[in-house]
């Protein structure tokens, strides 16, 4: 695809504080963040798609981390009309992907935590009916090794007992109105730390009672130990179904009252 982005100005003022190599980055690129990966990630999940940087893919984060295992990140599209799909990737961690998730009756919005190796910009990218792209990101920086260090439930046998054990919230009233928030016990293993193969959650699916489904997400190995998933319902309201499983096969069913 040889597409030009056109430079922002917020851009332009981050390209004048960066080492050369970055500055050019963007300046080839016009990747608002400046990374020396952008064209790797493009190429690898987007192809030639259409592609543009859009300030309506919100990706809220702390700029400085100080738990590399659990970095806090809420993706917002949902100012971005006809969203079927939204990416979630991190550009220089050694798994970039981090999650997907597919809004359906519910907005393109979803809160979790994930694993960083080193500082990076961390994108969520959201494709709409149309086929295009729109991307929004941010930098984090952190002190690293969030993907190389073994969980901390690990040397514990009762995330065994309790694994893919589901608790959970939704509010009905206040400024929270219509918000799902639930946990799951698993380790999440990225299969990088010796002798701990990758053991990760890979299908989540939220329902309502009706059949109707809110929304998928799909994780990766980079989401957080015991993960905990924010996401907006709506202006429906009553009990709440999750259901799920990990790439070992164990499943989860449980229910999420009003």
């Amino acid at each position: 695809m040889n597409m030009k982005y056109p430079l922002t100005i917020a851009a332009i003022a981050l390209a004048a504080l960066m080492p050369l190599a970055d500055a050019a980055a963007l300046d080839e690129s016009g990747d608002p963040l400046a990374s020396a990966r952008w064209s790797d990630i493009q190429k690898q999940y987007f192809v030639d798609a259409p592609l543009v940087f859009d300030p309506r893919v919100k990706v809220l984060a702390p700029s400085t981390a100080e738990n590399p295992m659990q970095v806090p990140l809420t993706v917002d599209a949902s100012a971005l009309p006809g969203v079927v799909e939204v990416v979630v990737v991190a550009d220089f961690n050694p798994i970039t992907q981090v999650l997907r998730f597919y809004p359906e009756a519910a907005p393109a919005f979803l809160g979790f935590r994930l694993k960083l190796q080193q500082s990076s910009p961390v994108r969520a990218a959201a494709r709409t009916r149309d086929g295009v792209w729109h991307v929004g990101g941010t930098w984090v920086n952190t002190v690293g090794g969030g993907c190389t260090a073994p969980s901390a439930g690990g040397a514990s046998r009762d995330w065994q007992t309790h694994l893919n054990e589901v608790s959970g919230r939704q509010w009905s009233e206040g400024p929270n109105a219509g918000r799902i928030r639930m946990r799951i016990v698993h380790p999440m293993d990225t299969g990088l730390v010796a002798g701990t193969p990758a053991f990760f959650l890979e299908e989540i699916n939220v329902t309502d009672v009706n059949g109707k489904r809110l929304m998928r997400v799909q994780p990766y190995e980079p989401v957080s130990e015991n993960p905990v998933f924010t996401l907006n319902r709506g202006v429906d309201d009553g009990e709440v179904l999750t259901s799920g499983r990990d790439n070992n096969g164990n499943v989860f069913k449980a229910r999420i009252a009003q």
